[in-house]
C-alpha cells in the first residue's frame, strides 16, 4: 500500500489570495486508488457549487472550483485528468502526451464521489478502481491540483507544485508523486 499525504501551493500571483489551505491524502492499495481533499479557511468567499441531484459527467469543470488530478504512466507521455466539482458532476480525460489527443476516458463510466460541507471546511473523497485504465503493476506519477473560483469570479490554481511561469497542471515535471 503507498499511502501520501500532501499540502497543495497557490501558484503566486499578484491578486491577495483567499486564506485557505487544501491538505489531503492519496492511497493506492494494488489498483484501488483513493484520494481525499480538504478545504479549510473561510468557505463563505469561495464559489462552491450545490451538490447536485444528479451528478453527471460534465466539460469545462475547470472553470469553477475544481479538484483535479492526474495520473501519468512512468515513462510515457499518456497521461489522465480528473475533474471532480463540490456539485458532484466529474470527467475523465486520456491525453497521448503533453496537452495532445484529449478524450473522454470511455472506460470509465461513473465516477461517484462524496462531499462533505461544514462552514470553515469542505472534504471531497474519490475511492475507485483503477482495473478499467491501468495494469495493477503500473507504476504511476501523479500531479494534484485544485481550481478555486472566489466569489468575485477570480480565480486561483493550487497544485503540489508549479513549474513554470504560468499555471499549467499537464507539465510533467509536476507529476511529482510517485504511486
Amino acid at each position: 500500500m503507498n499511502n501520501q499525504s500532501f499540502f497543495l501551493q497557490p501558484f503566486a500571483s499578484t491578486k491577495q489570495l483567499l486564506d485557505l489551505k487544501i491538505v489531503g491524502k492519496i492511497v493506492r492499495n494494488d489498483n484501488q486508488l483513493a484520494i481525499e481533499y480538504t478545504l479549510l479557511g473561510d468557505l463563505k468567499e469561495v464559489a462552491i457549487t450545490p451538490p447536485s441531484a444528479r451528478p453527471s459527467r460534465k466539460h469545462e469543470l475547470w472553470q469553477d472550483t475544481c479538484f483535479e488530478f492526474f495520473l501519468g504512466i512512468k515513462d510515457s507521455p499518456k497521461y489522465w485528468e480528473f475533474n471532480l466539482s463540490p456539485a458532484g458532476h466529474w470527467n475523465v480525460y486520456r491525453f497521448d502526451g503533453y496537452r495532445q489527443g484529449m478524450q473522454e476516458e470511455a472506460a470509465l463510466i461513473k465516477l461517484p464521489f462524496i462531499v462533505q460541507q461544514q462552514a470553515d471546511s469542505l472534504e471531497l473523497t474519490l475511492d475507485f478502481d483503477l482495473d478499467k485504465i491501468l495494469p495493477v503493476e503500473q507504476a504511476l506519477e501523479v500531479a494534484i491540483a485544485t481550481v478555486i473560483k472566489d466569489r468575485d469570479g477570480e480565480v486561483t490554481y493550487w497544485a503540489l507544485t508549479h513549474q513554470g511561469a504560468e499555471a499549467d497542471f499537464h507539465r510533467r515535471d509536476s507529476f511529482i508523486m510517485k504511486l
